[in-house]
């Protein structure tokens, strides 16, 4: 296979490809060679503290911004060298909705078609389309200004999807909405991805990096540091741990017993006296906690709580990014 077949089969597989992506503001470097693949129709979180680099790789990708060094292609086509027609291949939802909240839905959705040189009836015929498609044809005559914050970032999604992007970015798109907001937006974006649509996705939301992406990616210092499913970068950090609460400090000694024998790699469990709570890792899951359950029975011992529990994404990303250090050190650096 040649470079151009190689290449050219690379780019049907993928919706985004960036290859030792640079971009310097005068001393600082905010991205520092970022190797990224997205495959076609699926969602890629791109995780990291704030300043690690992941809106000014957006930036990069969506052609805001130029990068200085590296190479990056979008829907088949580099960034640098072709940016108008990445443009027309793209959505892009940034941290704050950007519709008319004086206009109504209907009147919002028709006004992008035509900005996006859509005629008259293919304006009117898009617009409801993307109503129906994102629930908001009840509300389609409403004034946006009365609308939720889920609605509203519902309408900011379906105006960036005039053009039926190949790729949408989106940057913190539930910053600021309620639970429910949130999952109105989440909804969407499932929607989304059902029709192929391909989503880069930044989000301070851990939870909803989990429940949405196929792939993360995390970055610091704008560099990748890992990149795997959610269950595998979990996996990474640790598998899964039983823990006990208990009603009674006196079962601490016996029930400290009880989680050590299944221990994995008999390791001792750790004990927090406070919350009464021991727990331990596990190589079998579901046999250890059975083991433990029953042994604490037969003692007669007051369980309030007992489970199987797995790392959450927050713990993944407190240990690949130091986040405890950091925050002790930009404490000691503000004193």
């Amino acid at each position: 296979m040649t470079a151009a077949t190689e290449a050219a089969a690379e780019a049907g597989e993928y919706s985004v490809i960036a290859e030792g992506l640079r971009k310097q503001y005068g001393d600082k470097t905010a991205v520092d060679g970022l190797d990224l693949r997205v495959r076609r129709g699926t969602v890629c979180g791109l995780l990291g503290p704030n300043g690690a680099g992941k809106t000014t790789s957006v930036r990069m990708l969506s052609t805001l911004v130029r990068p200085d060094g590296g190479r990056a292609e979008v829907g088949g086509h580099d960034v640098v060298r072709r940016p108008d027609l990445v443009r027309r291949r793209i959505g892009l939802t940034g941290q704050h909705a950007a519709v008319d909240e004086i206009l109504t839905a209907r009147q919002n959705l028709r006004m992008f078609g035509r900005l996006f040189h859509l005629g008259h009836p293919a304006a009117r015929a898009r617009a409801e389309e993307l109503l129906a498609q994102f629930s908001l044809l009840e509300a389609a005559d409403k004034q946006v200004k009365t609308f939720s914050g889920g609605m509203r970032r519902r309408l900011d999604l379906a105006a960036s999807m005039i053009l039926a992007p190949e790729v949408l970015f989106l940057d913190e798109p539930t910053t600021g909405l309620d639970p429910r907001g949130r999952r109105e937006v989440w909804d969407a974006v499932r929607g989304l991805t059902a029709t192929g649509t391909t989503v880069l996705l930044t989000t301070h939301y851990l939870d909803e990096a989990d429940k949405l992406s196929d792939w993360i990616c995390v970055i610091d210092q704008g560099r990748k540091i890992t990149e795997d499913t959610p269950a595998g970068l979990k996996r990474a950090v640790g598998g899964d741990r039983v823990e006990v609460v208990l009603a009674d400090p006196a079962d601490l000694p016996l029930t400290a017993g009880a989680v050590a024998r299944v221990a994995a790699g008999g390791r001792p469990p750790e004990t927090d006296e406070a919350e009464l709570r021991v727990h331990a890792p596990v190589t079998e899951g579901v046999a250890a906690l059975t083991e433990v359950a029953r042994e604490l029975q037969d003692a007669g011992v007051a369980v309030l709580d007992i489970g199987l529990r797995r790392p959450t994404l927050d713990e993944v990303f407190l240990r690949l990014t130091g986040g405890a250090e950091r925050e002790t050190t930009e404490k000691e650096n503000a004193v």
